[in-house]
This record gives C-alpha cells, structure tokens and sequence, in this order.
C-alpha cells in the first residue's frame, strides 16, 4: 500500500512539472585539524551543507566564506568548491539531492546507489560516495519548484549564484529535515521510500522559501526600500524605546522578519538594532540619574528597562560601572 502512494505522489508531481527530486546520498562527517581535505571538489548534484559544529572556511565558486554552527549553505550542481577547517572538530551532515524527468532515471539513481542505500559515513573523504549521473546537473531547483508558486523562475538574479547562504527562519527547519532524511534511511522501516520522498519534497519546497526570502532582500535593498524601511523604524525606536519595546516589535511595525530587519539595520546604520535600543535607554537612564530625587528603581523602568536587575547589568556593561557609582561620580 505504501508503494502504490509512492507511486501516485510521484506520478502526481511528474505531471505537475516533468521532475522529481531525488535525495542521492547524506552523509556525515567528522573531522579535524589533522584531517587533510581535497583542494577542490565538483558535484553534478546540488549540495545542502549543514554545519552541527565547530568552524569552516568555503571557498565557494571563487568566493570566500565563513561557516559556524548552525550555517546552512546549497551549493548550485558543477561549482567547484574547497573546505578549509578553521577549529579543533568539525561535524557536519552533507545531503545531495537533485531532479529527474521521467521513473525510469528514478529507478537508475536508486540502482546506483541513491535514496536506498546506506546514507551514513563519517571519513575524511569529500563529496558522495555513489556515482551521480550527469543528467542531475540540467535541472535546477527553480526549474523544479515552479509548481511550489513561489516566485522563484530561473530567470531572476539569485538562479545565477553559485550557491546561496540560508539566513532566515527556514534555517532551522531545514536543517532538521536533513537530519530526519538521513535517519530514516538509517534503518529499513516500514513505509521508508514514502517518508524519505515525502520529508524530500518538503525539503525542496523549505528551500524555495528560503531562496524567495534571499531573492525579496536583495530586491529591497536594490531598490532604496530597505533604507526607508530602517529609517522608519529608527523613527519608532527613537520614539518608544522607553516604552519596553522590543526589536521583533520594531521589525512588525515595518512590516519585516526581525532576521532580515536586523541585518538591513546593522547594513544601514552600523550598529545592531538592540545595541542602538540599548543606547538609547543608557543615555537617557544617565540623564536620569543626575537627578538624586529619583530612585534607580524607577530610572530602569522609566528607560525602558523591563526590571532594575536588567537595567544594573546592562548598565554596568555599557558604563563600566553600576548607576549608583556613576550618580556619586556625577554628582
């Protein structure tokens, strides 16, 4: 029964858009600053690099990044790319998916060596440990998630990017649905091919999310609208910063994940949206206490400050000392 859904699924989406993603292989990998890496490596499969722990340095397509915990980068099929291992341990799950047109190449995949073999390795070796057929490489994600209705067409900017960096809240979600593809073809449990392909699909469409995010940004900042979207909200934060309010409620008031409004205000600014809140209230708590009629109790509250346990440890971390002592000293 669990073979003929996957079938249908499968057929479903066949005649949706003409392709079906695939999961190759996931891996996993360990290593450290003894392990010696390959100069470059090539994939015809899309590449979905999730990092659990420790530090990298990608040189991706000619260009240099940096990679901590938690990083989530795609790697775009026939890019050449190196890993340089900047800490002690690395550990980091690499899954490789791509897109056939028709089940007969779904069929050929598997055969090689896909979606049901083994999907654990932790070596030093780079890339996938199956042969990856060519044909791989001429789908691309856009092409494929058409059907999604997200926006995403293979004509925009983001299609010619080497590889792109997931910054936003999918990050999350997608790397835990890397980590279930990879323990679901751990073991042969019942109806395996049928949540590896549903978990898959899911993937692909979190992904495209995740790309239409990217895409929206960069057309934002493009087009002059994320300066007058930080200016705005500067204009609220410098209006309600005593109030109690919050960076999520400054990036709501102009309409913004506080992910993307936090990076287009440092962009814009220079400074972090809750470090310039912070300023602000340190500033006017410093007014404050050059009054001795009133109590410090009342100046966290009165700057913004939920309690006076938070204003004193914020306080003493911008002033290098407690408000008390800058009330002596000012007075």
């Amino acid at each position: 029964m669990a073979n003929k859904l996957l079938s249908a699924i499968e057929d479903d989406i066949f005649l949706s858009e003409g392709s079906m993603p695939i999961v190759i292989e996931g891996l996993e990998h360990l290593y450290d600053t003894k392990d010696s890496l390959p100069d470059e490596s090539m994939h015809n499969s899309h590449e979905l690099l999730c990092l659990r722990e420790g530090k990298i340095e990608a040189v991706i397509g000619g260009e240099t990044i940096q990679l901590s915990r938690g990083s989530v980068v795609v790697i775009r099929p026939l890019v050449r790319h190196k890993l340089i291992i900047k800490s002690e341990k690395v550990d980091m799950l690499n899954l490789y998916f791509g897109f056939v047109h028709d089940t007969s190449d779904l069929k050929l995949t598997k055969e090689t060596g896909s979606v049901s073999g083994k999907t654990e390795a932790k070596n030093n070796s780079a890339g996938p440990s199956v042969s990856i057929p060519g044909s791989l490489a001429k789908i691309t994600l856009e092409s494929f998630l058409k059907f999604a209705d997200l926006g995403i067409t293979e004509d925009n900017e983001m299609t010619r990017l080497p590889f792109f960096v997931v910054k936003g809240g999918e990050k999350k979600e997608i790397n835990e649905l890397a980590e279930r593809i990879v323990e679901e073809n751990k073991e042969n449990r019942y109806a395996r091919d049928l949540m590896v392909h549903t978990l898959t699909v899911e993937l692909m469409i979190t992904l495209s999310r995740a790309l239409r995010s990217e895409w929206e940004e960069s057309l934002s900042v493009k087009n002059g609208k994320a300066k007058e979207l930080v200016t705005i909200a500067k204009q609220f934060m410098d209006e309600n910063f005593d109030q109690g309010i919050t960076v999520s409620e400054a990036a709501a008031y102009v309409f913004l994940s506080q992910g993307y409004f936090t990076r287009a205000f440092r962009d814009e600014l220079g400074i972090s949206p809750m470090n310039y809140l912070m300023k602000k209230r340190i500033e006017k708590a410093c007014k404050l206490l050059q009054n001795n009629e009133i109590k410090v109790s009342a100046i966290s509250l009165q700057s913004g400050f939920s309690s006076p346990q938070r204003f004193n440890v914020a306080f003493r971390k911008q002033m290098g000392m407690t408000p008390m002592e800058y009330r002596k000293k000012y007075l």
